[in-house]
């Protein structure tokens, strides 16, 4: 280990999608700058808490005196709207190989978009799906609440405290950490947020099983 590595073991990895396995960034603020505007709304503000969050649960913080019906209704529309347009979405960097060195240890996808997005997009990006999958349909409350990373967790049958989450975003961290995981954070995002480590995207993340059948990790 160099200087500059952070090693951390644990039983399970849950992963996020968006900005931590899939590159969808440009798609999904320039569909938000549009819903900001239609509404008002600083675009800037808005994409400072768009990311990580269910499409509803975004709404209900930046307009919270409008009907809840209102923030399910345009978030279905976003959503139909994201799944119909997979152009430019791309893997991060590492993650088909990170994906890789996964098969055969517990991991699970934990994401805030439905099956049909996360579907479209993780084979838009050229990725496979893990088997174990959280997704906007399998919770009753949005990132930043810990639902979906203890349910990640329970599939799995592994303890909180022994799975660490990969994370992007302020609220997919603050989820994590609120289930009491340990947090790698991928991209410029996440280093705001005092992950546990952090890489600026999946090629300098190391997966090893070790000798007791736990993960070792090597970031950096």
């Amino acid at each position: 280990m160099t200087a500059t590595e952070t090693v951390l073991t644990a039983r399970a990895l849950l992963l996020d999608m968006d900005g931590t396995l899939v590159n969808s960034d440009a798609f999904v603020e320039r569909c938000w700058r549009r819903w900001a505007q239609d509404h008002g709304l600083d675009g800037d503000e808005v994409i400072k808490v768009v990311h990580g969050r269910q499409g509803y649960a975004t709404m209900a913080l930046l307009l919270p005196d409008r009907p809840m019906e209102q923030n399910h209704s345009d978030n279905a529309r976003l959503l139909a709207e994201e799944t119909s347009d997979m152009e430019g979405v791309v893997q991060v960097a590492g993650a088909d190989r990170f994906l890789a060195a996964l098969r055969g240890l517990p991991h699970a996808l934990v994401t805030s978009a439905d099956v049909a997005l996360s579907t479209g997009r993780m084979s838009a990006a050229g990725l496979d799906l893990p088997a174990v999958r959280i997704t906007a349909e399998s919770v009753g409350a949005s990132k930043p609440d810990p639902e979906g990373f203890l349910k990640g967790a329970a599939e799995l049958g592994v303890a909180p405290a022994d799975c660490v989450a990969f994370e992007d975003s302020e609220a997919g961290i603050a989820a994590a950490r609120a289930a009491g995981m340990r947090v790698v954070g991928i991209g410029p995002r996440a280093g705001a947020h005092a992950p546990d480590a952090l890489s600026q995207d999946l090629t300098e993340v190391h997966v090893e099983a070790t000798a007791d059948g736990a993960i070792r990790l090597t970031i950096g």
